[in-house]
């Protein structure tokens, strides 16, 4: 797949309309447009990784960097007192639809234990 073809980067891009909830210069925040639950965001670095396995050493920060970003949405969104979930798929048997890395924050409903 190219960087063209890539839903998330044409949204970083601003060629896709979305949501926006939080952006800086590495990691940008936007509701998903299929929700799984009432509160549904997603944490997508700005380079394109495909997936967890495709982290050199020196992007490892940015893994670090989603979960921290995630910890500040969350808190601005006031959801701590209930609980949140965050969940990173790898691959198309664990549900990974678009091969951008990225962290869905999940909340506002019961959560059940265990997923799928």
């Amino acid at each position: 797949m190219s960087l063209e073809d890539c839903v998330f980067c044409q949204v970083l891009a601003k060629k896709l309309p979305s949501k926006m909830e939080y952006e800086d210069d590495e990691v940008a925040v936007f509701w998903d447009i299929n929700p799984q639950a009432p509160t549904h965001l997603l944490i997508v670095p700005k380079k394109h990784i495909p997936n967890v396995s495709s982290f050199t050493e020196e992007d490892s920060y940015l893994l670090c960097k989603m979960f921290q970003v995630a910890r500040k949405i969350a808190k601005k969104l006031h959801l701590e007192e209930k609980g949140f979930r965050l969940v990173v798929n790898e691959g198309k048997d664990s549900g990974q639809s678009i091969f951008h890395v990225h962290v869905h924050l999940l909340s506002g409903r019961r959560l059940m234990w265990p997923p799928g």
